[in-house]
């Protein structure tokens, strides 16, 4: 071979080295019975589900991503136009080339290059045979009427889902270090064992309980691998958290706040996960109803956001937040409420902090609110019935038509203290955070707040049972 011609090959080579490095991704496609189309690349984050990219396939079906950046670690989809897909993992390796038949996915899908999707495909079509011969065996168990041959069903049942379990943890295993591998390993639920409680204790299955929440609370994480940032870009993260969050621990702020320092803690060690988990969290808990959850938004306002660790939010944000956060703070449940004193219905002026009662209902409303129509007249009926019980019920006007009060005030018959600070001097609005109407607070005898936004119809069943639970 002569010296022109070696030349041209190394200058041919390295031509296509020069072009393989400049794409840091390419990922061919070779899609049969599916020419002259398109194919959208997608992927996970969290709920939902976006396009990257959408490629087109020439006459022979064929097509490449090609990309100067690699892409994000993930489990991606490749959908077709009628919304069809199949799934694929985006690791380390971005040069791989994926071939199937339109018309038999399933069957034909292959990959050339990429070890892990090779595996992932695998995976797929084994946990397939299983979740067909459960099914099967399930279906079994329904039709049987025999003891005997019922507990070998649910015996065999019992050995495959160990066997599921176990293959699942084996090929996490194999390929250790892999996105592939933290995928299943996250896939793990935690094993709780049985624990041995002695036939002397009383409430032995309360007792079991706690036993198993603490144990459950305690491991619910240990096969997440929240270091690797490509489980954000797949279902699992998400749902592990909002499984987490919403249905594993108790919702009392107390129970949930040491959680949430702990998860994210453990998400510290990679910064896109710190940012997923904590802006999960934050999303997550404003959104909340159950009450009490606001003092959760504080203290991760305080803890992540105004301290300056989620600098991926924009200035405006966190000023927004601080004025929010300022607003709710004087009014957390457990804070001790703040005085009132307001001119009254009856013409004098009354504190709150002068009131002696077991409880106190801070009730703000407003004459023509059409909630507080419904409202008003139910909490009038719980304070006449209970008012000898310990209940009395401090009312605050938040519209400065005087005449409209007091009319609705003796229409109605309010004979609780009804307040009246038109031009809002005692701050009632910054204190007690009033946004809307009606809004309801409990106080106990020491004026701190035990209770905000309760339905009316609430009310006693809330009060009879701090009742029990502080007697004891």
């Amino acid at each position: 071979m002569s010296r022109a011609i070696i030349s041209f090959f190394v200058f041919i080579l390295g031509i296509n080295l020069a072009a393989r490095e400049a794409a840091k991704c390419n990922i061919s496609f070779e899609i049969k019975n599916h020419e002259d189309s398109f194919i959208s690349l997608a992927y996970h984050m969290g709920e939902q589900q976006f396009i990257k990219d959408t490629i087109y396939t020439d006459k022979a079906g064929n097509g490449v991503f090609k990309s100067d950046e690699n892409l994000e670690r993930g489990m991606y989809m490749i959908v077709f136009p009628d919304n069809d897909l199949f799934e694929l993992i985006i690791s380390d390796d971005q040069n791989f080339t994926v071939s199937c038949d339109r018309n038999d996915i399933i069957n034909t899908l292959k990959f050339e290059g990429s070890e892990e999707n090779t595996a992932f495909l695998e995976y797929r079509k084994k946990w397939m045979d299983f979740q067909e011969t459960a099914a099967n065996k399930r279906q079994e168990l329904q039709k049987l009427s025999n003891s005997d041959s019922i507990s070998i069903v649910r015996e065999e049942i019992s050995s495959l889902e160990e066997d599921m379990l176990g293959y699942i943890r084996s090929t996490a295993k194999k390929h250790e270090g892999s996105l592939l591998s933290s995928i299943l390993y996250s896939m793990l639920p935690v094993e709780v064992p049985e624990f041995e409680i002695p036939f002397n204790v009383s409430n032995r299955d309360s007792m079991q309980w706690v036993l198993g929440y603490h144990y459950n609370k305690e491991h619910f994480f240990d096969n997440t691998r929240l270091d690797d940032a490509g489980l954000i870009r797949t279902p699992i993260l998400h749902g592990k958290l909002k499984t987490f969050f919403s249905r594993t621990i108790i919702q009392a702020p107390d129970s949930v706040i040491p959680e949430i320092r702990k998860v994210v803690d453990l998400a510290s060690a990679n910064r896109e996960t710190f940012q997923y988990v904590t802006s999960f969290l934050f999303n997550h808990f404003r959104q909340s109803q159950i009450m009490g959850h606001d003092g959760i938004i504080v203290m991760l306002a305080d803890e992540y956001y105004l301290n300056g660790k989620a600098d991926w939010v924009s200035k405006e944000f966190l000023e927004q937040l601080e004025k929010d956060v300022a607003g709710i703070r004087p009014s957390l449940i457990g804070k001790k409420a703040a005085d009132l004193t307001m001119e009254t219905y009856a013409g004098v002026f009354r504190s709150l902090y002068d009131i002696r009662s077991d409880f106190t209902i801070v009730y703000f409303w407003e004459p023509n609110c059409g909630h507080c129509k419904t409202v008003t007249p139910a909490l009038r009926d719980i304070y006449r019935e209970h008012r000898n019980r310990g209940i009395e019920v401090f009312a605050v006007c938040t519209q400065n038509n005087r005449k409209e009060w007091e009319e609705y005030i003796a229409e109605h018959e309010l004979d609780w203290i009804n307040g009246w600070d038109p031009l809002r001097s005692t701050a009632y609005d910054f204190y007690y955070n009033v946004r809307a109407t009606p809004l309801i607070y409990i106080l106990n005898k020491d004026k701190e707040i035990i209770a905000k936004k309760l339905p009316v119809e609430n009310i006693v069943d809330f009060i009879n049972t701090y009742r029990r639970i502080n007697s004891q």
